[in-house]
């Protein structure tokens, strides 16, 4: 036990200091970035930032892969990105620090992307109106796709079995931090965004987390799932 409780204030150590947090944040687009791409998010030094990187890389939190002369870091797993987005929910986001509510409505609380999959009030939806046509059947904190959801899945090009195969959670709930209810995530969660994107329902805002919902995307997703947007 005092094992763990030494490796735990370790990572809480880590997530502490305000650069490497700033860094962490930016990697949740999904994107690899170099450290001197790091150090200008955090405001720091390429050098800081390197000291910085190999701390979180050495705590497993952080991977790195090397191509050409350029070095890029990433979330070492699904799991390390899903923790840094749900502390986002623990942010008092009042002024009074008297209780939380929910942040102003704009394009990025309202459709962006947590890591590899939707988020944001439209990811929220979407995920409901799956669970409420019964597409998706809530199992504690997992998701299982229902007959009915085999069919919607497979009509917009994704096979939910492929996704079951990866090495990786299938389907489970993400707590989105500025709505505070859950979104899909995992492999199925990731296959519903490329899908998507496939699809050209949906877009990716470039160099941004924010996600733009074509009118094609709109019609069909209104059609299929009863969105209103």
């Amino acid at each position: 036990m005092e094992e763990f409780e030494n490796q735990f204030s370790e990572i809480a150590a880590l997530l502490g200091d305000k650069s490497r947090a700033v860094m962490l944040w930016c990697l949740l687009d999904g994107r690899a970035y170099t450290a001197s791409e790091l150090a200008i998010c955090a405001n720091i030094s390429a050098q800081s930032a390197s000291n910085h990187l190999a701390k979180m890389i050495n705590a497993n939190m952080l991977g790195v892969e090397k191509q050409g002369r350029h070095r890029y870091y990433r979330y070492a797993s699904a799991e390390v990105a899903q923790v840094i987005e749900s502390m986002a929910s623990l942010v008092t986001l009042s002024n009074e620090h008297s209780r939380i509510r929910k942040p102003a409505q704009n394009d990025f609380t309202y459709a962006r992307t947590c890591y590899d999959h939707l988020a944001g009030k439209f990811g929220v939806d979407l995920t409901t109106s799956l669970v409420q046509r019964n597409m998706l059947r809530i199992e504690e904190k997992r998701y299982a796709v229902t007959p009915e959801g085999v069919v919607w899945f497979q009509s917009i090009g994704i096979n939910p079995e492929e996704s079951k195969s990866q090495k990786r959670s299938f389907a489970h709930q993400c707590l989105d931090w500025s709505e505070r209810k859950h979104h899909l995530a995992g492999a199925l969660g990731t296959s519903l965004l490329n899908g998507l994107m496939k699809n050209d329902w949906i877009r990716r805002k470039q160099f941004s987390r924010e996600i733009i919902i074509t009118p094609t995307g709109k019609l069909q997703l209104s059609n299929s799932l009863g969105l209103e947007f």
